[in-house]
């Protein structure tokens, strides 16, 4: 097939982000000719950048080096609509293909609509629950742009569930996001690949969206005990700061992964067990998530699907996630492959269960580590996703 992906965004450093870049990687290596429309580059793929006519719509502020970020409940339906119009020109610029696939009901949908093209939208949850919730025009303007489209795609039930509640939409199939079970792998290699990667990064002058230039030297120093892992964005609603709280309290050592406006204020209280990194890639993730002995998810706010505890079960770093969203759905599968005494272990509902289970998680790791991985080899890969997808389509064209 020939296949466009939309994605008004970036290929790193935030869930839609990285789905996208990986769906398009699965689907060009299964012999499909993948276009994809974003805001960044890839050397192993067809990218075409739009130009934007003024601020790019986001739903959370964060810097961006070439956009004026603005977010989308700020903006006024010209901008909004310039900003569509400018993207679905380079759309219909780059010539006919058998499918559109536009990530986020908003502004995917109406993207989708303006192309002419057949189109699936992939719903992520940002866009549900930080611009559309609460907002009644929003929500009618995407049930309008989504009446035209082939299907939703929903990484989980959960978000099957909100865009059903927000726009009364009810053509949606549930497929799971991906993991790279063959890169995502438990490896013996772990330290010295985490540090080759380290050191292999680019020179930071401020910039919050690269690693800290002296990660190299501080993670060298920092596996000679147990450790916890946190890898996402770095707000209140990813729960960070509860996270780091808990770890304070239960004295677990922990690596920060991410960027965003959490660190500032937390940074300073976090002591010295507690190593903030700034962003990493996977090609950072597939060493230092075998190193750690839990990888936390605390978001206090719902979640799509919850991939970067798919992907650190797929390492053998056992999950440990907020029992609710799509979180609740990594939980359930994982619990399928837990032994029964050890299934509570997969997920907590309160602070006084994190507390708990996380010195727990962290002593059964050598019992849970082969059971996450097995969960991640058995329930989630890239190539089965974008088979699911592509079939999907096929079925519906």
């Amino acid at each position: 097939m020939r296949i466009h992906i939309w994605h008004g965004y970036l290929l790193s450093g935030t869930g839609s982000n990285e789905y996208t870049r990986a769906l398009a990687r699965t689907l060009t290596a299964q012999g499909h000719d993948v276009t994809v429309f974003c805001q960044d580059s890839d050397p192993n793929l067809n990218v075409v950048r739009p130009q934007l006519p003024g601020p790019l719509p986001v739903f959370v502020l964060d810097a961006y080096a070439d956009a004026q970020p603005a977010l989308i409940g700020d903006l006024s339906q010209q901008d909004l609509d310039a900003f569509v119009e400018a993207n679905a020109a380079a759309i219909r610029a780059a010539g006919p293909a058998d499918l559109l696939i536009t990530n986020h009901v908003l502004l995917g949908g109406p993207v989708g609509a303006a192309s002419g093209l057949p189109f699936i939208v992939k719903a992520h949850g940002s866009e549900l629950e930080y611009a559309m919730r609460g907002n009644p025009a929003l929500c009618d303007w995407a049930a309008r742009s989504l009446s035209g489209c082939l299907q939703v795609v929903a990484g989980s039930a959960h978000i099957a569930g909100v865009v059903k509640q927000l726009i009364g939409f009810d053509r949606i199939s549930v497929i799971p996001p991906g993991v790279d079970t063959e890169d995502m792998r438990p490896r013996d290699d772990a330290l010295s690949g985490l540090l080759a990667q380290c050191e292999a990064d680019p020179p930071n002058a401020g910039n919050p969206r690269l690693p800290d230039p002296d990660n190299a030297q501080r993670l060298a120093e920092f596996f000679d005990r147990p450790v916890v892992a946190y890898v996402g964005k770095l707000s209140r609603e990813k729960g960070v700061p509860l996270l780091v709280e808990v770890l304070r309290e239960v004295g677990q050592r922990a690596v920060i992964v991410g960027f965003g406006p959490a660190r500032l204020e937390l940074e300073p209280i976090a002591g010295p067990d507690i190593l903030f990194t700034g962003p990493l890639q996977h090609r950072h993730l597939r060493y230092l998530w075998p190193l750690c002995d839990v990888s936390v998810v605390p978001s206090v706010f719902p979640e799509a699907f919850g991939m970067v505890a798919a992907e650190a079960a797929s390492c053998g770093c056992p999950p440990l996630v907020a029992d609710h969203s799509g979180l609740a759905e990594i939980a359930a599968g994982l619990r399928q492959f837990y032994p029964a005494e050890l299934a509570d272990l997969a997920a907590f509902s309160s602070r006084d269960e994190l507390v708990d289970r996380l010195p727990q998680v962290m002593a059964m790791r050598d019992v849970l580590s082969p059971c996450a991985r097995q969960a991640a080899e058995q329930l989630w890969s890239w190539d089965s996703v974008g088979r699911r997808i592509t079939d999907l389509a096929q079925g519906l064209l």
